[in-house]
């Protein structure tokens, strides 16, 4: 079974005003996501997610020229292969670092689709695990710089339909963030789990002004308060308070986790399959986190594929923490990219992986025709 085609295949959707999110990194204004499509000589066709790094366009073109003449003609079952070629190719030296990256986890995922279709099997099994409940949180690109009162009802909202930990945007003031935590941790209760991400919006004396009114409201982790690759921030960060760092969604390959995890000052890793090399690399990730007792609580890309995918990978491995759920209130591609839902999620707050060969969704082609590119910023 050998590689006889790679294309890429960037959609969007415009998102209006009135469903619009504000966050650390702008607001909302389109989801932008790049399938990865894989064919091999024998006619089956494989699907994954690259993360579109804000780029879908050039994302796209990379997969569509240099990641297609690196692997054409390899053998589709061979990840491990596959994997190593485009990291010395494009990763090791005199390539395009984070883009390459993106580019092979969307490759990787939709390879490992393929080699499920050639077992008759789902990927939770081809990974070593069975289909299990897994945590989530109500995540995604929701809960975000709303008024206080705003916010707890948006929270109060999803602990209804049965989420037991919730993750609000932070990253604003920090008197705003303040009193946005308190006022959700009042509605929603003691017995409910919040996380707080910052977007990498914070600065050391921002975290010195939060940590005590977060460690009040027993918030469980604050995410992603500086850019991955200030570490010495990191550090001095971990000593001001008892709320435990989270950050790996921008964080690629084993190799920059492994340097995150010998720093010491992060007790939750957060990988993106979409983002750090696929479900090859993710699981090699959860391997070095499980190594030092530490959860993978993955971030979550934009569609179906992705979030499938990541909980077949929550289901394979011995250190599984929280999925993220996506609650955003308009994501055509988490509801109608597939023939189902990518997850439920049950009466205790947990999800699973869906049942079939692979993800076990079948993609709607109708659907990815009709949402082509948009160009311009999915942030403004």
């Amino acid at each position: 079974m050998r590689i006889a085609d790679i294309r890429a295949v960037p959609i969007s959707f415009p998102v209006p005003a009135d469903k619009s999110v504000r966050l650390g990194i702008g607001r909302s204004v389109k989801r932008d996501a790049v399938l990865v499509r894989v064919e091999t000589d024998q006619g089956h066709i494989g699907w994954g997610e690259a993360h579109h790094g804000r780029s879908p366009g050039a994302i796209a073109r990379l997969i569509d020229t240099t990641m297609r003449e690196l692997v054409l003609g390899f053998d589709a079952r061979d990840v491990v292969g596959v994997w190593a070629r485009v990291y010395k190719m494009q990763l090791a030296s005199h390539g395009m670092g984070a883009a390459a990256a993106l580019a092979l986890s969307g490759l990787d995922m939709a390879l490992w689709d393929l080699r499920c279709q050639d077992a008759g099997a789902p990927l939770y099994r081809l990974l070593g695990g069975s289909s299990k409940p897994v945590k989530a949180y109500a995540g995604g690109i929701a809960l975000g710089w709303q008024e206080p009162a705003l916010l707890a009802e948006e929270a109060l909202r999803h602990v209804a339909t049965g989420y037991r930990a919730l993750k609000l945007r932070v990253g604003d003031t920090a008197a705003k963030d303040i009193a946005r935590v308190r006022a959700v941790r009042h509605a929603v209760g003691e017995d409910i789990d919040i996380l707080v991400d910052a977007n990498t919006a914070y600065s050391l004396d921002d975290v010195r002004k939060v940590m005590p009114a977060f460690e009040e409201a027993a918030v469980g982790w604050l995410e992603e308060p500086f850019p991955p690759l200030d570490r010495r921030a990191y550090a001095i960060a971990s000593t001001l308070g008892r709320v435990p760092l989270a950050a790996g969604e921008n964080h690629y390959t084993r190799y920059e986790f492994a340097t995150l995890l010998e720093d010491g000052h992060v007790q939750f890793v957060q990988p993106d399959l979409s983002k750090t090399g696929g479900v090859t690399e993710a699981m090699r990730i959860a391997a070095m986190a499980s190594a030092q007792k530490l959860t993978v609580n993955p971030h979550t890309s934009a569609t179906a594929v992705n979030m499938a995918t990541t909980l077949h990978y929550l289901s394979a491995v011995d250190n599984a923490g929280y999925f993220e759920g996506d609650v955003t209130s308009l994501n055509p591609f988490r509801d109608h990219l597939a023939d189902k839902l990518p997850y439920q999620l049950d009466a205790d707050g947990c999800v699973r992986p869906p049942e079939g060969i692979g993800t076990g969704l079948v993609l709607d082609m109708d659907f990815i025709a009709a949402h082509p590119l948009i160009d311009g910023p999915c942030y403004v």
